[in-house]
């Protein structure tokens, strides 16, 4: 019997920082639990800034220093369908989460709202290291490691 998998989908502005990071970091841990065909992951951006492109480098050289490899993700906006396709909808921060309602059909029947909450810190934000120190983009790291062990744990409890 095959199981439909579990697709999660992470959301931040442009979809080279902290989307692709939380994209990355989530799948890593997917694939040491030994979960890859029952769950899927992807990210995508609110804005079509920068269509196609790799992440920021000190994004990718930050994950890279914790063994995640971001190197193969291209940016994307997010569209409407999307909502039909992800089982969870994760966004950074709250402007996000506006901008993603601008687009979300009158019933999402999955989860919608800000990563950090599966951190057992809702509400929280993940701050964008755009436009920061290099230390930014490792404190989005932290930040995304403690959320996906939270979300993967309750997906996990789901399969």
């Amino acid at each position: 019997m095959s199981r439909k998998k579990i697709k999660v989908l992470f959301i931040c502005l442009a979809n080279i920082c902290r989307s692709p990071t939380a994209h990355g970091v989530f799948l890593k841990k997917v694939e040491q639990a030994g979960l890859s065909d029952f769950i899927e992951v992807d990210s995508a951006g609110t804005a079509d800034c920068y269509p196609d492109q790799s992440p920021d480098p000190r994004s990718v050289a930050a994950a890279a220093r914790r063994g995640v490899d971001l190197t193969s993700l291209r940016s994307r906006k997010a569209i409407p369908e999307d909502f039909l396709e992800y089982d969870y909808i994760l966004s950074m921060d709250l402007q996000n989460i506006a901008d993603m309602r601008r687009i979300t059909p009158a019933r999402y029947p999955g989860y919608f709202g800000l990563f950090m909450d599966f951190a057992g810190k809702p509400g929280t934000e993940i701050p964008d290291p755009y436009k920061k120190k290099d230390r930014s983009f490792e404190r989005v790291l932290d930040m995304v490691e403690r959320a996906s062990d939270g979300l993967l744990e309750e997906i996990e409890a789901r399969l």
